[in-house]
């Protein structure tokens, strides 16, 4: 009697502690929230419904590029890297997304998160995208991206209405419903 009193203890306490392990980890990938230096929040997940950070940065063409520059635009806005597998596969038909939606007030924007500008180069020379692509070592970190490719859709009032946290085929015929629908 006292082994199946001790059985149950165990067992509750398993499943309380998977529980908790369970929220925690939850909370750690939906809501990455740290003090800053002076006692502000900051670095969350941005997720769909959010509104998107703005950024400014400048591509290598000298343009400057920020949110509010694709202002009346769908804007796509995919952080990758040059030595991301996924990110070569999704290239292809990203460029073709672009190149096809370009006259539908759709904008594509790659953000390399290459710490080697030679290795960003390489991947710009061998892949060809057809979309504007800088690259900067900040921004992703405030979407909360550290897993690449990630794609936001972002609408014209600087919302996000979608986010892809892997990598996708553009050509979709689903997506690009989706996309025709926020357009």
């Amino acid at each position: 009697m006292q082994s199946v009193k001790i059985d149950r203890f165990l067992r509750l306490g398993i499943g309380v502690l998977a529980v908790a392990l369970v929220s925690v980890i939850y909370a750690a990938v939906h809501r990455r929230v740290e003090l800053s230096p002076d006692g502000q929040v900051q670095g969350f997940v941005v997720k769909e419904g959010d509104s998107a950070p703005d950024f400014s940065i400048t591509a290598e063409n000298g343009r400057a590029v920020t949110l509010k520059n694709f202002g009346g635009k769908l804007l796509l806005l995919n952080f990758w890297a040059s030595w991301c597998q996924p990110c070569e596969q999704e290239t292809p038909s990203l460029s073709q997304l672009a190149q096809d939606y370009a006259s539908k007030g759709v904008v594509v924007l790659g953000i390399s998160v290459d710490k080697d500008p030679a290795a960003y180069r390489r991947f710009l020379q061998k892949y060809s995208p057809a979309f504007l692509t800088v690259r900067d070592l900040k921004i992703h970190e405030d979407y909360g991206t550290f897993m690449y490719p990630e794609t936001y859709i972002i609408d014209a009032s600087g919302r996000v209405k979608m986010k892809f946290a892997e990598a996708v085929d553009w050509s979709n015929p689903k997506l690009t419903q989706i996309i025709d629908s926020l357009l």
